[in-house]
């Protein structure tokens, strides 16, 4: 049987037990020119909490009752005559949190597993690496010697968007929650300095690790943090806005920005990004931060749960913030 979690409420706030449903399906059997993918992980990404809801935005929302959108990576087990690839291929796309799928092969993409594990590649090196690849790089515009800070900065995201500006020659600092985390972006990522959100006060915290202000703020968070990060603007600076976690279970308003004149004072800029706007340079992205990986340039976390049934447990730990790196949901059953 395709274990399948199946969207059936739209939530309010945080998602609870009755937002989604597991249901046990037949496995599909591929048509002429299509091949059926035995999933082994799952990518759990904030974004996936904005998916669920209706109303227009970059992506259509998840239907009810349809399979939870997802990143997934796995086998080819079967395939009926198709084109381009054939059984015992490993392919990442857009398989959504079931254990087998059927596709044509549209938007999905080989992996060599020899190369690098699975995880990683809807890790550092699928759609978290290149949001922060193309984020920092293109829409920030880092240059050598630039004072860059990074909110979620412990975070599949944040942690390779700080680690590329160090690569490029930039003082890094984090924003994470707690001890470990904030420990773990200096002694091991190599971040410059680190910030703790739960313990200190953010005002007083970016001025003390940012004392000549701020070239480049990656937002992972929204909400006061980027309203602190708006007080300590250099000028020219750039703001990449590319996700709000802090407000993604609010039941009330989204709480916006009140430090915007700060753009107008010292010219600087505020871009929203959305990394598949880049797809047609993923490859020359992976390329190279493959080679940074190669080198010991780049860390790779990845913090691997196992079973389709833990996924809405799993799936909350994005909000709670227990997790390291890239949360993955290990799906097949050994």
């Amino acid at each position: 049987m395709n274990k399948q979690i199946i969207l059936k409420n739209r939530p309010e706030g945080l998602p609870d037990q009755n937002t989604w449903e597991l249901q046990h399906k037949a496995i599909p059997e591929p048509k002429e020119g299509e091949v059926l993918i035995q999933h082994h992980y799952i990518s759990l990404d904030p974004a996936m909490r904005g998916w669920m809801r209706e109303g227009k935005s970059y992506i259509e929302p998840v239907e009810l009752d349809d399979v939870m959108r997802a990143g997934s990576i796995g086998k080819v087990i079967k395939s009926n005559n198709h084109p381009k690839f054939k059984e015992g291929d490993f392919l990442t796309g857009w398989g959504g949190v079931q254990q087998y799928t059927v596709t044509n092969g549209e938007n999905w993409y080989p992996v060599d597993p020899s190369l690098a594990p699975l995880p990683m590649y809807i890790g550092t090196l699928g759609m978290p690496g290149m949001t922060a690849y193309f984020g920092i790089l293109e829409v920030g515009k880092i240059k050598e010697g630039d004072t860059v800070l990074v909110s979620g900065a412990a975070g599949a995201v944040g942690s390779i968007v700080g680690q590329i500006a160090k690569i490029k020659g930039c003082r890094v600092i984090g924003i994470a929650g707690g001890t470990e985390k904030c420990k773990y972006i200096k002694e091991v990522l190599g971040f410059d300095g680190a910030i703790d959100y739960k313990s200190e006060e953010i005002y007083d915290a970016i001025k003390r690790e940012c004392p000549k202000g701020i070239d480049v703020y990656f937002d992972n968070v929204g909400g006061e943090i980027l309203d602190a990060a708006l007080s300590r603007l250099r000028m020219h600076a750039r703001i990449v806005i590319c996700g709000a976690i802090s407000q993604y279970n609010n039941m009330n308003d989204v709480k916006g920005p009140k430090n915007y004149l700060s753009l107008l004072v010292n010219r600087a800029t505020m871009q929203g990004m959305v990394v598949m706007d880049y797809a047609k340079d993923y490859g020359k992205a992976a390329k190279e931060m493959g080679g940074w990986l190669a080198q010991g340039k780049l860390k790779s976390k990845e913090d691997v749960y196992k079973g389709i049934e833990n996924f809405h447990d799993t799936f909350l730990r994005l909000f709670s913030g227990d997790k390291m790196g890239k949360l993955v949901l290990k799906v097949i059953e050994e």
